[in-house]
């Protein structure tokens, strides 16, 4: 693990930075192309840990993914999924939520593991999802959980598992809460439609977080051909049927855009990001939104978006339930605004790579700050910060919520300043650039 100095802006910023691809997409894509009916092809594939982890586990499953002239280039095609293999998830949870339903299609059983810090993540959800379906679930020795099943069979609730897979899924209803993750209702609808009878899925929760995560899904499978019905609120229906092979190219991410048009505020001046959708599902779509309110102005010319600030930043009070992954960079510029910040709608972030509410208060408090827990979120009031070690917790978010705090306050030391690879293995590369 690499300790790293974040460099101070020494004036206003005038940079152009191009995010690779989405990773929510691209995850989403390789399940989808190694469930379809012929061969794919996918351009613009984030190559990030997390991206690189679903590439290894479907080849371990049986299904044949190559480069093209580009590592962002893969060609995908599907074959007969096969059993007695082990899938590695690291700490991703694209990966962890996702394959399992996949992992049912196979051949005999197929067990799952992943980083230490892996098996504290909530499987709960998806994992009691399959056993209703007539998915049989074993814990493995080390497992974080084991809870009950209706039937009576000890159903894991986290690393690591093992799905018992019989080349079929039985299907049908289901009732699931995804109050903690939206990946626990994406993990079902993936695959759903290769299941015998599709699925008829039920939220039963009393809070929804990320629902665009969820809609980016359903639009990722109705592109590819799958009869999706969201039509009514917390129900969706996947018939059974075939999932059409295509050509398709992965969106920049847009969250991972977040820190560097965050730096504008920061910093004062410009970031440009190319490529901008016009119509998208990503979560990172609200980032303009949020960065206005905070005192940046936002342009659009020709696909290029670009954020310009004045150095002053504003407080900020928002319910940050759609957007989640958000919180830690929009964290970041309130600890350095010119008042006090509420950031709501956010407790389902304790279950992701670490407890982020918890770590952004005590990296933020350990700088001079102020950043307090409430039961849905984080108050923080401005005070002057001075440089230290920021801890990141294995959490590519912490890494660059870290580095944006460095832009104005000397001699802050990011740690394991590696994770960003998770989504952005050249972080470090395009922050340079954008300093000029």
């Amino acid at each position: 693990m690499t300790d790293w100095l974040a460099p101070v802006a020494s004036g206003h910023l005038a940079g152009s930075v191009e995010i690779p691809g989405s990773k929510s997409l691209t995850n989403r894509l390789l399940i989808v192309a190694a469930l379809a009916d012929g061969p794919g092809t996918i351009t613009g594939a984030l190559r990030s840990r997390d991206a690189d982890l679903m590439v290894g586990a479907l080849r371990t499953l049986g299904v044949e993914i190559t480069e093209g002239p580009a590592p962002s280039t893969l060609h995908i095609t599907p074959a007969p999924l096969r059993g007695d293999v082990d899938v590695d998830t690291g700490l991703a949870g694209t990966v962890m939520r996702f394959l399992p339903s996949v992992a049912a299609l196979a051949n005999g059983p197929v067990r799952f593991d992943g980083d230490a810090q892996a098996r504290t993540r909530p499987m709960g959800p998806v994992l009691h999802g399959l056993d209703a379906l007539g998915v049989t679930i074993t814990a493995t020795e080390g497992a974080w959980g084991v809870s009950d099943a209706s039937e009576g069979s000890a159903v894991p609730t986290g690393l690591p598992f093992t799905i018992h897979g019989t080349g079929h899924v039985r299907g049908g209803h289901v009732d699931v809460d995804a109050s903690e993750s939206s990946q626990f209702v994406s993990g079902l609808l993936l695959a759903a439609s290769r299941f015998d009878e599709g699925i008829t899925l039920r939220h039963i929760g009393n809070t929804l977080p990320s629902l665009p995560h969820i809609e980016m899904t359903v639009e990722t499978l109705k592109e590819a051909g799958v009869d999706v019905d969201d039509s009514r609120p917390g129900i969706w229906v996947v018939a059974p049927g075939p999932i059409h092979a295509r050509t398709v190219r992965v969106e920049p991410d847009l969250s991972n855009a977040a820190p560097f048009l965050g730096a504008a505020l920061i910093a004062g001046g410009s970031v440009s990001i190319p490529g901008w959708p016009t119509h998208t599902t990503q979560p990172g779509a609200l980032v303009p939104d949020l960065l206005a309110q905070m005192g940046g102005s936002v342009s659009v010319d020709s696909g290029t978006l670009t954020v310009t600030g004045t150095g002053e930043i504003r407080g900020i009070d928002v319910d940050l339930r759609a957007c989640g992954e958000l919180a830690p960079n929009i964290a970041a510029l309130a600890a350095l605004a010119d008042s006090p910040s509420r950031l709501r709608g956010i407790a389902h972030l304790r279950g992701h790579e670490t407890d982020r509410l918890a770590a952004l208060a005590a990296e933020i408090t350990r700088l001079g700050g102020q950043a307090e827990e409430t039961r849905d979120g984080l108050v923080i009031t401005p005070r002057e910060l001075t440089g230290g070690l920021f801890r990141t917790y294995h959490d590519h978010r912490m890494a660059t919520s870290a580095a944006m705090i460095g832009l104005r306050v000397p001699n802050i030391v990011v740690e394991n300043v590696e994770t960003t690879a998770k989504t952005l293995p050249n972080f470090l590369d395009l922050w340079a650039a954008m300093l000029g």
